[in-house]
C-alpha cells in the first residue's frame, strides 16, 4: 500500500471543518420495475448509472456542498474505480487524499424501484489485514474542528486515537442490529451517532438507549426513511423524540445517499452552533432533497437549507 499525493486544498496552518475517514467507492445503479426483482434468466432496464460517492464520499461531498472545509482520507484502488471517485471529489470541491491498496476500490450494485427504494449488494473489497498508518491521518486530527469516522475496516483501529484527540467524533452504523460487534466499537466510541431505525427494528429505542448508557455519546440519532427520524440526549429523558420528515421538494427519485445527506445536513447545524433538535431538521430537509434526484449528482445548498424555518439565520 503506498501513498499517492494530496489534492489542492487548506494551506498548512489552517483548518477544515470537518475530516470525514473512510467509505468511498462507486455505486452501480440500476433501476427495476419493483423490489424484489422477478426470477428471470433476463430483465430489460433503464440505462444503468454509475455514481461514485458511497457513505463517507457522499457526507463529504454533501458538507462541501454546504460550504464547510472537508479533508477526506480513505483507501481506494489505482483502477478505474478509484479513478472515478477522484474525479467526482475534485469535481465536488473535496480536498481527497487516499492511500492505495492493491485488493481495488468499494463498489455496490443497488437496485432501485420507481419509488426510489433500494436493495444495495456491497463488495467492501478491503482485506482484514489493511491499516492506515498513524502518520497519515494523525496530523490532520489537530487540524479538524470535526471528524466523522465511516465503519470500514480499517477505522477500527483508529478510534483510540481519534478519541484521544479530544475532536467531536461522529459514525453512521447504518443497519445495526445492535448486536455485531464491530459495529459497536464504533457506536461507544462517538460523540454522536447516527444509524438506521430499519436495522433492530421494534428494539430501536432500546438500542439507543444502550448506545447512551455504555457508550460516550451525547445524542444518537435513528433515521426512519419517510418516516422521520428520532433523536435520544442524555438530557432529554429514555425515550427517542421523533423529528417529522420533510416532504420532498420534488419527485422522489432515488433515496441512495438520503442517510448520508441526513448526516451532512446534521453535521452543518451543529458546527453553525444549533441545538440538537434544529440539527435533525436540518438533516431531514437535505435527506428530504437528495432523494430528489439521481445519486450525488445535486447536493443542497447552504441558501436552500437556510431558507427553510429549521434553517441556520
Amino acid at each position: 500500500m503506498s501513498q499517492q499525493g494530496q489534492q489542492d486544498g487548506p494551506g498548512e496552518g489552517s483548518g477544515y471543518d470537518v475530516l470525514v475517514i473512510g467509505g468511498s467507492g462507486v455505486d452501480t445503479v440500476v433501476r427495476v420495475d419493483a423490489l424484489p426483482v422477478p426470477l428471470a434468466d433476463s430483465v430489460g432496464v433503464s440505462p444503468i448509472r454509475e455514481w461514485p460517492g458511497h457513505t463517507g464520499g457522499n457526507v463529504a461531498l454533501g458538507c462541501r456542498a454546504l460550504g464547510l472545509d472537508v479533508k477526506f482520507l480513505d483507501v481506494i484502488g489505482d483502477d478505474w474505480i478509484g479513478g472515478e471517485v477522484r474525479e467526482r471529489m475534485a469535481k465536488g470541491g473535496v480536498d481527497f487524499e487516499p492511500m492505495i491498496s492493491p485488493a481495488g476500490t468499494r463498489r455496490a450494485v443497488n437496485l432501485v424501484d420507481p419509488a426510489g427504494r433500494r436493495m444495495s449488494f456491497y463488495d467492501a473489497r478491503d482485506p482484514e489485514g489493511l491499516r492506515m498508518p498513524r502518520d497519515f491521518y494523525a496530523p490532520h486530527l489537530v487540524r479538524a474542528r470535526h471528524v466523522h469516522v465511516t465503519i470500514m475496516g480499517f477505522a477500527r483501529h483508529l478510534l483510540v486515537d481519534l478519541v484521544e484527540s479530544g475532536v467531536p467524533l461522529s459514525t453512521d452504523l447504518h443497519d445495526w442490529d445492535g448486536i455485531t460487534d464491530h459495529h459497536r466499537a464504533f457506536a461507544l466510541s462517538a460523540d454522536l451517532v447516527f444509524l438506521s431505525a430499519a436495522g433492530a427494528g421494534e428494539r430501536i429505542g432500546e438500542v439507543m438507549r444502550e448506545i447512551l448508557r455504555e457508550g460516550r455519546a451525547r445524542a444518537v440519532v435513528a433515521t426512519a426513511g419517510a418516516g422521520g427520524s428520532y433523536l435520544l440526549t442524555r438530557e432529554g429523558g429514555s425515550t427517542p423524540r421523533h423529528v417529522p420528515a420533510t416532504v420532498p421538494p420534488a419527485p422522489v427519485v432515488d433515496s441512495n445517499g438520503a442517510g448520508d445527506a441526513y448526516v451532512s445536513g446534521f453535521l452543518y447545524g451543529r458546527l453553525a452552533g444549533r441545538d440538537l433538535e434544529a440539527c435533525a431538521g436540518l438533516g431531514a430537509l437535505a435527506g428530504a432533497y437528495a432523494c430528489t434526484v439521481a445519486g450525488n449528482a445535486s447536493l443542497i445548498g447552504p441558501e436552500a437549507l437556510a431558507a427553510e424555518p429549521s434553517g441556520p439565520a
